[in-house]
């Protein structure tokens, strides 16, 4: 199955594999530079998620990074050459950029991310890419801060409201106005956005064994389940707002197929055998 999709071809700044069935693997590949997002990066995975998104044989997506960071941020170098040479229009590339850093902090994806957070860990971007993930396994040394305000900048791509959502307003605000940087097991027991702390050789094989796991259901009901999770959201406790937004994807998946297996395989009491997902 794995050998018959051509994923977009992508520089060497992102390699692009497939783990296991139904799940994609995305490893930003500038070690060197901790990972620090390029404009050629940020459009490999642009046009990579982009295409996860409409392929239906794929179902989970797994991002991580090579060597010692997940992700360091922005390439602030490059930032500080386009500031004193007068390039100033990063509030337009903000607006202009609907998927946020690394076009993922701000993506709407109908399908399950899972953040496989290596070595150092994550920053600035880095950390609003892992924000907006719906799964995140850290190395038991990783760390993620949100230092933008140090550096005269705002964590503007998508990790105010989403961790402000997550942890709170004032566990928010530590992060965000000290710009303080914390470890893996308080990004987990205090601020709860890290699912699982693991040895550092174990980030990449949790993260597909958690893929693996959330394969086994049925991914109708899964992507479904993902899009209720985002208009919970928008909609917060309005129920009835929140039916009415998601009743074409309920209609959507007790009219497939999976549900009639899922439903057979119960009654015949062996596992369900999963077919990829119509378009809900």
């Amino acid at each position: 199955m794995m050998a018959s999709i051509q994923p977009p071809h992508t520089s060497e700044q992102l390699l692009v594999s497939f783990p296991a069935e139904h799940v994609l693997l995305l490893t930003l590949n500038r070690p060197k530079q901790l990972n620090a997002m390029t404009p050629q990066m940020q459009n490999d995975l642009k046009q990579v998620l982009n295409w996860f998104e409409d392929e239906p044989s794929l179902w989970v997506a797994i991002v991580t990074g090579a060597g010692r960071v997940f992700c360091a941020g922005a390439d602030l170098k490059a930032w500080n050459n386009d500031q004193q040479s007068g390039v100033t229009d990063e509030q337009e590339g903000v607006v202009a950029n609907v998927f946020g850093f690394g076009s993922i902090s701000r993506r709407q994806s109908k399908k399950p991310i899972i953040a496989a957070v290596n070595g150092g860990g994550a920053y600035g971007g880095g950390t609003e890419m892992v924000l907006n993930c719906d799964y995140v396994v850290a190395g038991d040394q990783a760390k993620f801060a949100l230092p933008e305000v140090k550096r005269g900048v705002i964590a503007v791509q998508g990790g105010i409201p989403r961790l402000s959502q997550i942890a709170g307003h004032h566990l928010a605000a530590e992060l965000l106005l000290l710009g303080r940087t914390i470890t893996a097991a308080e990004a987990q027991g205090r601020y709860g956005f890290v699912n699982q702390v693991v040895p550092a050789s174990e980030v990449i094989p949790t993260a597909i064994a958690v893929a693996n796991e959330i394969n086994k259901n049925s991914p109708d009901a899964v992507q479904a389940t993902k899009r209720g999770l985002l208009l919970s959201q928008e909609y917060g406790h309005s129920q009835m707002l929140l039916a009415h937004a998601f009743a074409s994807e309920c209609r959507g998946v007790y009219k497939g197929d999976n549900i009639k297996e899922g439903l057979k395989a119960f009654t015949e009491k062996r596992a369900p055998r999963w077919t990829n997902p119509s378009k809900l």
